[in-house]
Order: structure tokens, then C-alpha cells, then sequence
């Protein structure tokens, strides 16, 4: 029987790669995500073949719709089915986007937050009741956004580090999404890396994106992860220490094994970077 604790690298349970799974899990494999939107209400032989996969292996529950940033009310029933959600399959750790995505009705896109002093506390306070709701700390993540808000009293960093203070919640790093924004936002990421609380990071994700043009990525989660992000990511190791990660592959979804050859890379990181301990907590910054 698995326990809830996460850790070591990990893989996106795409409905596609079930039936390869089955037959053979790659060993390198620690633990699978889930989007609870995917699989709340499912039910008949997918819904068997999910537990089978949640019964022998950790899971992470990773939201798509919450909409923390969202102008609408929190939307506290659907809160309640994640709450059994997570029970039911013992998730101990559940993620959500720093951005919204609803307006009197679902947008179906990751919009960014104003970075006012106004949306910190309401972001807060939306995520403090979601911890409430779902008796668990929650990591919001770092969310690639395209057209900043046109309201704005702060930089990204200085509203991320915010709404965590505010909210007394964990960050989950997704390390693409922070190269992709450097690039097409004009920072550099290492700066922007420096500035972050460590101590909160709890969760990472690593993806692949489209480079459009020199100054234009797309964080689509549809290529492999380019060495730019791979280094972000052994930096990160090396100056928070090692945490659960993911490989995010969405679409274009090559072969299992060669999924599994990404996923050893971040694994190869993680041992590299439990190595060096001394340089991790020299450099560790943050705090809860």
C-alpha cells in the first residue's frame, strides 16, 4: 500500500500513458499527478484503473479551475468535492495556479493577476479558506502569463513573495514557467530565483515550451524540457535543496520510455544536488 508522502520525480498520469503504465512502470517514476477536474465523478473501469494506479503509487492533485484571483465568490461546493477527492485517495498535497481563470462563467484560460496590494488580500484570503475548506497547507503556483495586467503596484516576485506571507501558504515552482516569463517579460531568471522564499517551495514542475519568436515563448507543455530549464532546475536544487519535481508533457506525447529518459534527468539533478549540502544551506533564503 503507497503512503501519501511524495517524493523524488515524478510523471503527469495523461489517460494516454495508462495503458503503458500498466504493463510496465518505469522504475524511475516516484509518484504521478492529477488534475481533480479530470477525474472527479469518473466512474465505471477508468474510475477502477485510477484507484488501481492510486492504491500502489503517491499522488499530487494539481487544480486547473479554482481561479484564486477570480472576481467571482469561491466556488466552496466544489471545494468540498476536491476536500473527498483527496481523502478518498489519500493526496496529501494539492496545487493551484497564482492567476484566475472565471468570470461570471469559466474563461478557459490562465488570466494574470493585477500585482496591487488589493489583489494580494484578496488572493489571500481566497486561499486561506481554501486551506480551511480542505484541512491542508496549499502551494500556489507560479503562473506564465503573456500581457501584464494593466494595473500594477509591484513586480511578479514582489506579489508572489506577498500573497505567500499573506496567506501562510506553500509555493510550488514551476521552473518553465519562470524561464518562460524572463524571457518574454525581459528579467533575468537567476535574479528573479535569488529573490524567492525557499523555505516555502514544496513542489516543482519542469516542462517543454514553443519559442515563437525571439522574445515570445509559449508555455504549452508540448516539447522536451531545453537546457536553459534543466539548469534553472539544478540551480534551484542547489540553492533550496531537492524537491518533489515533475515532468509536465501534455501534448505531442512521444513514447513511454522516452518520457522516462526525461524523467531520469530530473532524477540525476536530485542526486547531484542532495550532494551538495553546504552550498544549499549557505544560499538558502526565505521563510514561513
Amino acid at each position: 500500500m503507497k503512503t501519501s508522502c511524495v517524493n523524488g520525480a515524478g510523471l503527469g498520469l495523461r489517460r494516454e500513458l495508462m495503458l503503458p503504465l500498466k504493463a510496465k512502470t518505469p522504475a524511475v517514476i516516484d509518484f504521478f499527478e492529477i488534475s481533480p477536474e479530470n477525474w472527479i465523478g469518473i466512474g465505471g473501469r477508468l474510475a477502477k484503473e485510477f484507484r488501481g494506479f492510486t492504491e500502489r503509487y503517491p499522488f499530487v492533485a494539481h487544480g486547473l479551475s479554482l481561479s484564486l484571483g477570480g472576481p467571482d465568490p469561491l466556488d466552496e461546493g466544489f471545494l468540498q468535492q476536491i476536500k473527498a477527492f483527496l481523502d478518498e485517495h489519500q493526496i496529501a498535497l494539492y496545487t493551484e495556479h497564482l492567476s484566475y481563470c472565471s468570470d461570471d462563467g469559466h474563461l478557459y484560460e490562465l488570466l494574470p493577476i493585477p500585482f496591487t496590494e488589493e489583489a494580494v488580500r484578496h488572493v489571500a484570503s481566497r486561499i486561506r479558506r481554501t486551506q480551511e475548506i480542505l484541512e491542508r497547507r496549499i502551494a500556489v503556483e507560479n503562473a506564465s502569463y503573456y500581457v501584464a495586467a494593466p494595473i500594477s503596484e509591484m513586480d511578479e516576485l514582489s506579489f508572489i513573495r506577498a500573497v505567500l506571507e499573506e496567506a501562510d501558504c506553500d509555493l510550488h515552482l514551476d521552473v518553465n514557467n519562470l524561464y518562460v516569463n524572463s524571457v518574454n517579460h525581459g528579467y533575468d531568471p537567476h535574479t528573479f530565483l535569488q529573490g524567492l522564499p525557499g523555505a516555502r517551495i514544496v513542489y516543482i514542475h519542469v516542462a517543454g515550451h514553443d519559442r515563437e519568436g525571439p522574445d515570445l515563448i509559449v508555455d504549452t507543455h508540448g516539447r522536451e524540457v531545453i537546457d536553459p530549464v534543466w539548469d534553472l532546475l539544478a540551480e534551484v536544487y542547489e540553492r533550496f535543496g531537492v524537491f518533489p519535481t515533475l515532468l509536465e508533457r501534455d501534448f505531442n506525447l512521444p513514447p513511454l520510455p522516452r518520457l522516462a529518459e526525461e524523467v531520469e534527468r530530473i532524477a540525476q539533478l536530485q542526486a547531484h544536488g542532495r550532494m551538495q549540502p553546504f552550498q544549499r544551506t549557505a544560499q538558502a533564503g526565505g521563510g514561513r
